[in-house]
């Protein structure tokens, strides 16, 4: 059986549908590269902020996970269809795994802590069927609130559906470049930022913070992901909707709560005092 080695020599067996979709999209995504235009480009950047900002950091993590705000029900299921477009699972596996590594945070059963090597936090507990086996029990103790909603049930089942659909829509309007760029290379890009959370975030960076972790603010990972790099802030107060506590901490998914905010979309925001450093 093929094998996956961590750091402490622990040999994890391959979950072959996961390392195969992650091989397409990586193949498209360096495809992409030979097929550049503008408008390839232009959608890439608008659907990597579409499935990165809207979908993973305000819909998925401060929006499902942490609850740190409220939203009408059409705008929360939205932003979870967003979500999906990053392809990095359902809602209710996103956010169970999740809950789990602040539960476990850098602990014994944390599912990607760094301290089982760099490579392992930010890509091989995916790919690792002995992760894969856990998740079902997971689901029910870390997140029984969204097993209780059937469409978080069925988006968490075809969670693909979206991508798929969004593919075909990109092919037949602007053609192989827009869809390479649009779908293969934006996912690919996606994935990283967020595994950059998992695994630079606990590894490089300040800590404003005292916790009980290895989290860290890491300002090129926040970049990336539109403020989710701010991690030791969130750590620290994992249910605030705002992650980046000072004037120079760039947290754009804290600008988009608070459009929603404006606009009478967003209730209950949950933050702390802003930090004077």
């Amino acid at each position: 059986m093929t094998q996956l080695l961590d750091r402490q020599g622990i040999l994890k067996s391959v979950h072959w549908p996961h390392l195969i979709v992650l091989g397409i999209v990586h193949v498209g995504a360096i495809m992409a590269l030979w097929q550049f235009n503008w408008v390839s480009l232009g959608v890439c950047v608008v659907l990597y902020w579409v499935a990165g900002s809207l979908g993973i950091g305000i819909g998925y993590h401060r929006l499902l996970t942490h609850r740190s705000f409220k939203t009408p029900k059409f705008m929360e299921y939205f932003f979870c269809v967003c979500g999906s477009l990053a392809v990095e699972g359902g809602p209710i596996s996103w956010v169970a795994t999740h809950r789990m590594h602040h539960f476990l945070s850098d602990q014994e059963g944390d599912p990607h802590s760094p301290r089982q090597g760099f490579w392992w936090s930010h890509v091989g507990w995916i790919l690792s069927e002995t992760d894969r086996r856990r998740e079902k029990s997971m689901f029910s103790r870390f997140a029984p609130d969204l097993l209780r909603d059937p469409f978080y049930n069925w988006l968490n089942r075809f969670h693909i559906l979206p991508s798929l659909l969004l593919g075909a829509v990109l092919l037949g309007v602007g053609g192989w470049s827009v869809l390479l760029w649009g779908l293969f290379l934006r996912v690919a890009l996606g994935l990283h930022a967020t595994w950059l959370v998992n695994s630079a975030t606990h590894l490089w960076g300040s800590r404003t913070f005292s916790t009980r972790d290895d989290s860290r603010n890491n300002w090129w990972v926040a970049l990336l992901t539109f403020g989710e790099g701010w991690h030791n802030n969130h750590h620290a107060h994992p249910t605030s909707s705002r992650h980046g506590l000072t004037w120079y901490q760039i947290d754009m998914n804290w600008w988009g709560i608070c459009m929603l905010h404006f606009l009478g979309l967003a209730r209950n925001l949950k933050k702390v005092p802003k930090v004077n450093r």
